[in-house]
């Protein structure tokens, strides 16, 4: 039992040391590039025609999505996201 429990804490330890690498730094950087962008179209969007409103409102879902969803791979979030309340709701 000691080996199994002593095996399972070595996979820990390499599944951590995997995720601090150069994969890690380049989701950081994505998430990082996601919230600029992010913030750039919500300040289109104060500004925008009326007919423009609907494409920009679209593009701000979708990065908040991207952004949710790179934040919990990185494991800085334990929000489930639109799946979470859906489950919720059943």
């Amino acid at each position: 039992m000691a080996e199994i429990i002593k095996f399972a804490e070595i996979q820990e330890a390499r599944r951590k040391a995997r995720a601090r690498g150069p994969e890690r730094e380049n989701l950081e950087r994505a998430v990082q590039l996601m919230r600029i962008n992010l913030a750039s179209v919500a300040a289109e969007l104060i500004d925008a025609p009326r007919a423009h409103q609907a494409e920009l409102l679209t593009r701000v879902e979708r990065l908040a999505a991207m952004i949710r969803y790179g934040m919990r791979m990185l494991g800085e979030s334990a929000d489930p996201g639109l799946d979470g309340l859906v489950s919720n709701r059943s």
